[in-house]
């Protein structure tokens, strides 16, 4: 089992910054893909960003070139840096970590979810 926990996450007004953080219970090493996903009241929870071990990213259209995903293997923990913020925004933020492993037989994935942290932007 891998915990993530989330500390950050806050209030920032429109134009601002704020950075995420997920911290692992284990090393991150075995882990394949992780991400960032979030949830806006009333709506689906949506990918945000994701990393792979090997340091590919992937960015949601509407975070493109504001966003950016990092994650330190040594420190157990991947980021998000949010920069030039907009309200809509607003929403519970996620993490996420995808470790596939060997049955024996076939590969399987086991997929992780941190609790959630909320970030809100005012206009």
């Amino acid at each position: 089992q891998v915990q993530l926990v989330e500390p950050g996450g806050g209030l920032v007004q429109a134009g601002g910054s704020l950075r995420l953080s997920c911290a692992a219970s284990q090393s991150i090493f075995s882990i394949n893909d992780m991400g960032w996903y979030r949830q806006a009241p009333g709506k689906q929870r949506e990918l945000v960003a994701t990393i792979t071990s090997g340091g590919s990213t992937t960015y949601a259209d509407s975070v493109k070139g504001r966003f950016t995903i990092s994650r330190t293997n040594a420190k157990n923990t991947m980021y998000l840096q949010m920069n030039s913020l907009k309200p809509e925004d607003t929403a519970v933020y996620y993490c996420n970590a995808v470790r596939r492993r060997w049955s024996g037989s076939s590969w399987f994935s086991e997929d992780y979810w941190g609790q959630g942290t909320q970030v809100t932007v005012s206009s």
